[in-house]
This record gives structure tokens, C-alpha cells and sequence, in this order.
């Protein structure tokens, strides 16, 4: 049965009011590939935009605060911290994000956590598309999750 539709096939948020306020927290991942040519410009802070990697932490964390702004069945979560960090591979020319979300409400903040992987590696994206247009996103998942009635889960390898 999917959640967010009712009896009638419409679409709706579902009720968590009588839910019991938990500890959640989300993890998710998003890759972002390109030319080593520009990977080595983002890393030496060549990129006429600024700080590539300042500017999409900061994107990110505004958007997962704005996650049920642009997620229409969202609810609005308290949320407590997130944390975005960056690891490049300069072999495979890559930068890996890891979004964390972590607070206190009645359901989980998965979607907080995927919200701010996406748009960070997005703003990568706006930032570098000066110096390459075919830079890849993907993909971007949920790494892991706990807290809530559905329990906990980590992503298999």
C-alpha cells in the first residue's frame, strides 16, 4: 500500500500527528564526475565562480531545510544539525558527497538528507559549467537511516 495516496487514488500527506517524537538520522551520497582538468581547478580554487565546494556545502544545507518547499508531501522536521562533506578522487575524477541529516520529530529525514546531497552536487554542477558542460551527477542514493518504526537501514555495498 503506498502511503501517500488514499482510498481514492489521490494524492496526500500522510498523518504522523499521533506518532511518538524520535531521534532520526539520514545519510545519503551523491557522486559528481568530471575532467581531471577541472577537478584540479576546483581543488586549487581555480574556478572563476569561488570556492566550489563552500558554496555547495551552504547550498546543500539550505536545501534540506527547504526540503518540503520543494518536496510537496514533506512535512516541515525539526531538524537538528547536517553536515555535508566532500572527498575527491582525483583518480576517477570524482567528488563524493555525504550529506547527514540528524533531529528530533515524527518521521524520518531521508528525504532532507537526499535534498541536500542533490542540490549540492548541482551547485558543483552551476559553478563548473563554464569550464565543462558534460559533467556528470550520479548516482545519488540513501546511504543510511535510523530511528523511527521502520527501524534502522544501511545500504549494502
Amino acid at each position: 500500500m503506498l502511503t501517500h495516496i488514499d482510498e481514492k487514488g489521490r494524492a496526500r500527506m500522510v498523518d504522523v500527528t499521533n506518532k511518538n517524537i524520535t531521534s532520526r538520522r539520514a545519510s545519503a551520497v551523491a557522486f559528481v564526475s568530471m575532467s581531471k582538468e577541472t577537478l584540479k581547478k576546483i581543488s586549487s580554487g581555480n574556478i572563476a565562480k569561488g570556492d566550489v565546494i563552500q558554496v555547495a556545502r551552504i547550498a546543500g544545507i539550505q536545501a534540506a531545510k527547504k526540503t518540503p518547499e520543494l518536496i510537496p508531501l514533506c512535512h516541515p522536521l525539526s531538524v537538528g544539525s547536517i553536515n555535508i562533506d566532500f572527498k575527491t578522487d582525483m583518480k576517477k575524477s570524482v567528488i563524493r558527497i555525504e550529506a547527514e541529516v540528524t533531529g528530533m520529530d515524527r518521521t524520518g529525514l531521508e528525504m532532507e538528507a537526499l535534498t541536500a546531497a542533490a542540490v549540492a552536487s548541482l551547485t558543483i554542477y552551476d559553478m563548473c559549467k563554464a569550464v565543462q558542460k558534460d559533467i556528470t551527477i550520479g548516482p545519488v542514493y540513501l546511504d543510511e537511516k535510523s530511528g523511527g518504526k521502520s527501524g534502522d537501514y544501511k545500504r549494502k555495498s
